[in-house]
């Protein structure tokens, strides 16, 4: 029997799992880890101790736990949080915390400088992306405007799951689904880094790019001493979690969309030709040839910890959850706006603000914890509107992640957007798919057998709702009518 290694590395967690050929789990580790938030708009994390540090954890719980020897595994396959920003030097060893994705808006003044520079048009049609906070290249923009000390001493740009595959294997690479969020510097059409921009960034210090599934290359003796692997293991290119986690459930085919329930609710539609909308986001897909259209909230799982934090200390999610449920739909005519961190799609709003609206003294705990879900539930609403709007509806939602254990998030999700949502038999997402991308990559599996290795377990239906119905377009309002008041508060 072979064996193959995914591991991913999360916000505030990481997770690894080890399959055998017919996808059977044979042993789950996991690691918590802390989002850094030096100041207001900023998300980092430190890429030694939370993304490496994790890795070599979990890898070796996972050996600990099988009992397997390390040479029976066929390939490894890795996911992170992306797009990050990391500058290494020429040791590879970091120069400074990593930049996170969209949830670190502190390059707006960059995005503004490359927009006028370049020219927003230009941007869209060579990168398929509109610049948002999402978007590696101002950040990098950032790093040589304020640090230019540590610009000087940068070798390479890199990724989360490019330092891991550098700390395996000694070589720089990129999968093109996360290079195309690393714009204005990535070009869509002739799918490779693009030299018109040399003079902000050599492109000398941008990874080598393939495809998720490629051979990067195989662990090294130094990477094997650390973390009990074999020498020689190939190690694939790798992706960004997302991708791995809609790769999990089986989302493969045009029209079919993932919408995770992570620490942000992030959403991931594979297309049958590129879909150019400035408020949605586009990559290739994990193979040639192929496409995808993506959107994420700026806070989601996020919310319900700060909640709980902050307003429920030494109270567990399980009774949160049900102080939720005994709130009725609408939470008593309690409206919340999730944008704690600002916002990503479809507003791109990096000063927009979170609130809750409508309290008086009747209002209990669980309505305005039913009311912070049902925020999330509404922005996610928003989102499949814009897909619609972009002649791009799904035609199937696959929902995997966290939040799908909490019933009431996962049905206000289908009531407010008025879709289904099938969840598979196994949500422990991307490192599933990452094993599952791993096996492809040696040819234990092919791309179709994901339907054997997670096949659907339930499908949760829309319940129409006269609340909802109601307070929706209440709440799609109340953004527009304080955005002014949300700005000038900085």
């Amino acid at each position: 029997m072979t064996y193959t290694l995914g591991v991913d590395i999360g916000t505030y967690e990481s997770k690894g799992v080890l399959v055998d050929a017919t996808g059977a789990i044979i042993a789950m580790a996991s690691h918590p880890h802390q989002m850094i938030v030096p100041r207001p708009g900023w998300a980092e994390h430190d890429a030694e101790r939370d993304w490496w540090g994790d890795f070599v954890r979990i890898t070796k719980a996972l050996l600990a736990e099988s009992q397997i020897k390390s040479e029976e595994i066929a390939c490894i396959a890795t996911s992170a949080i992306g797009p990050c920003m990391l500058p290494v030097d020429a040791a590879g060893a970091p120069l400074m915390n990593a930049v996170l994705y969209g949830v670190d808006t502190r390059a707006t003044e960059e995005i503004a400088l490359l927009n006028a520079e370049i020219g927003a048009d230009v941007i869209l049609d060579r990168c398929g992306n509109a610049l948002t906070s999402q978007s590696v290249g101002p950040k990098i923009l950032w790093l040589k405007r304020n640090h230019p000390d540590l610009f000087a001493r940068t070798e390479k740009i890199l990724s989360a799951t490019s330092y891991l595959t550098w700390k395996l294997t000694g070589q720089y690479t990129m999968d093109h689904y996360t290079a195309a969020n690393f714009s204005p510097l990535y070009d869509v059409t002739r799918l490779d880094w693009t030299d018109a921009l040399s003079p902000i960034l050599p492109l000398t210090m941008l990874p080598r790019l393939g495809w998720a599934t490629d051979i990067a290359g195989h662990v090294t003796a130094r990477a094997a001493a650390e973390t009990g692997l074999a020498v020689g293991t190939p190690v694939t290119i790798g992706t960004i979690d997302a991708a791995a986690e809609a790769v999990s459930v089986g989302v493969s085919a045009p029209g079919d969309m993932m919408v995770m329930y992570g620490s942000t609710i992030f959403i991931i539609q594979v297309t049958a030709a590129r879909v150019r909308d400035p408020a949605l986001w586009y990559a290739p897909w994990l193979s040639p040839g192929t496409h995808a259209s993506m959107a994420g909230l700026a806070t989601s799982g996020t919310l319900t910890h700060w909640f709980r934090n902050t307003l429920a200390k030494d109270t567990d999610f399980a009774t949160l959850a049900a102080e939720a449920a005994s709130s009725p739909k609408g939470a008593n005519g309690l409206l919340c706006l999730p944008y704690f961190s600002g916002e990503r799609t479809p507003l791109h709003d990096p000063l927009a603000k979170g609130a809750f609206f409508g309290l008086n003294l009747t209002h209990t705990r669980g309505d305005m914890f039913r009311a912070a879900l049902e925020g999330i539930a509404s922005a996610t609403a928003h989102i499949t509107e814009t897909y619609a709007a972009a002649d791009a509806a799904p035609t199937r939602i696959l929902a995997v992640g966290g939040g799908t254990k909490n019933a009431v998030w996962l049905q206000a999700t289908s009531d407010l957007t008025n879709l289904p949502q099938t969840v598979c038999k196994k949500t422990m997402g991307a490192s599933y798919g990452d094993a599952f991308l791993a096996a492809c990559a040696v040819g234990t599996a092919q791309p179709a057998d994901i339907n054997l290795w997670n096949p659907p377990a339930r499908i949760v239906t829309p319940d129409a709702s006269p609340a909802y119905q109601k307070q929706y377009p209440l709440w799609r309002a109340l953004y527009t009518q304080t955005r002014d008041i949300a700005h000038a508060l900085g």
